[in-house]
C-alpha cells in the first residue's frame, strides 16, 4: 500500500515503522497488520503491479494523486473509492469516483457505511454499502473482497447516492457536535440529525435526479449518519469548537486533536456552500448553509438552532 511518508517523533519513517512493527503506530495504534501489508512511500512503485486499487486518502489530495498515476497503471485495472468529499469545479461539483474515472479512464465503485476504523480493526460487526454504475460484476468482485463474517457488504446501483451520503454526513456531524458542545441535549441533537438527513436527500436529488430514496436507508445513509454524529472525529472537534465559543479555529483544533488526520466536514461544508451559492439554493438548505457560516466565523455556534427552516421543504 502507498503511504504518504512522515517522520515520527522517534525519527523513524512511518513506512519503515509499519513494515518492521506491522502496526501503524500513528493512525491505528495497537492493531497488528498482516505481514502481507507492505508500506511503500513510492506511489508508482506501490501501484505498478496492481489489478485493483483502493483509494483511501483525504479528498483534497485525490486529483493530484490521480494525475501522478496517469499512464502508470496496468490495463484493465479497477478501482474503488472510500473517500468522503467532492471537488467543486467551474462546471459544477464532481464526485471523487467520477474524478478517478475521468482522470485515469478506469471503472470506479464506491464503498461507504457506518464504519469507524478502530471498531472494524478489532473485528466488531458492521455493514457497508458499495455503490456502482452499470457494472454489477465489478461491484460483486469488490463485495467478495471486502466481505468477512464481521463485515457485511451490500451493493446498490446508485453510485452518486451512496457517495453523497458518505460526503454530506460529515457536514451534519459538525452540526451534531456543535449541539453537543452547547449542551443542548438529545432532543435537539435528534432534530438536527433528522433535518440533516432530509437536506442530504434533497441536495442529492437536486444534483442527481437518479439518486434513489432507498439508498438513504442503507448502511451508507442513516446508519453512517448516526454513527458519525455519535462518535466520529467531525463531531468531536465541532464539540470542542462550540465549547470554546468559536474562539479557536477548526484548523487549530484539528492539529491539536487529530494528530495528523484530516477533518473532512469543514472542507466539505465549504464545497457544498459553493454549490448552494452557485445555484441560489441557500434558503432551501438552511442547516448545510449555517454549518459553513459557523465554521468560517460568520455566525456563532449558537446559530445552529436559530436559523429558520425553509417552509414547505420535505
Amino acid at each position: 500500500m502507498w503511504v504518504f511518508e512522515e517522520t515520527l517523533p522517534t525519527g523513524e519513517k512511518l513506512s519503515e515503522s509499519i513494515n518492521q512493527a506491522h502496526e501503524n503506530c500513528k493512525y491505528l495504534p495497537g492493531i497488528k497488520l498482516g505481514t502481507n501489508v507492505i508500506a511503500d512511500p513510492d506511489l508508482e512503485s506501490a501501484v505498478k503491479d496492481a489489478d485493483m486499487l483502493v483509494f483511501v486518502t483525504p479528498h483534497q489530495f485525490v486529483e493530484g494523486i490521480c494525475k501522478k498515476l496517469v499512464g502508470k497503471l496496468r490495463p484493465g485495472v479497477e478501482a474503488i473509492s472510500l473517500i468522503k468529499g467532492m471537488e467543486v469545479k467551474m462546471e459544477g461539483p464532481c464526485m471523487i469516483s467520477k474524478l478517478i474515472t475521468d482522470t485515469l479512464g478506469i471503472n470506479c465503485c464506491v464503498l461507504m457505511g457506518a464504519n469507524i476504523a478502530n471498531e472494524i480493526a478489532v473485528e466488531k460487526f458492521s455493514e457497508a454499502t458499495i455503490g456502482y454504475r452499470e457494472d454489477k460484476e465489478a461491484a460483486n468482485r469488490w463485495a467478495k473482497l471486502f466481505t468477512t463474517p464481521y463485515f457485511l457488504v451490500a451493493i446498490v446501483e446508485d453510485i452518486e447516492g451512496v457517495e453523497l451520503c458518505g460526503t454530506l454526513k460529515n457536514v451534519v456531524a459538525i452540526a451534531a457536535g456543535l449541539v453537543d458542545g452547547l449542551d443542548m441535549g438529545n432532543n435537539t441533537k435528534a432534530a438536527i440529525m433528522r433535518i440533516g438527513l432530509r437536506e442530504m436527500r434533497a441536495f442529492s436529488k437536486l444534483l442527481f435526479p437518479s439518486v434513489r430514496d432507498n439508498t438513504f436507508f442503507e448502511s451508507c445513509g442513516v446508519a453512517d449518519l448516526i454513527t458519525t454524529c455519535l462518535g466520529g472525529r467531525n463531531r468531536r472537534v465541532a464539540e470542542a469548537f462550540a465549547r470554546n465559543g468559536g474562539k479557536r479555529s477548526f484548523d487549530e483544533l484539528e492539529a491539536e486533536m487529530l494528530h495528523g488526520q484530516k477533518l473532512q466536514g469543514v472542507s466539505t461544508a465549504r464545497e457544498v456552500y459553493e454549490v448552494l451559492t452557485y445555484h441560489g439554493w441557500q434558503e432551501l438548505f438552511p442547516l448545510l448553509s449555517t454549518v459553513h457560516e459557523i465554521c468560517i466565523g460568520q455566525l456563532p455556534p449558537t446559530s445552529i438552532v436559530e436559523y429558520r427552516l425553509a417552509e414547505g421543504q420535505s
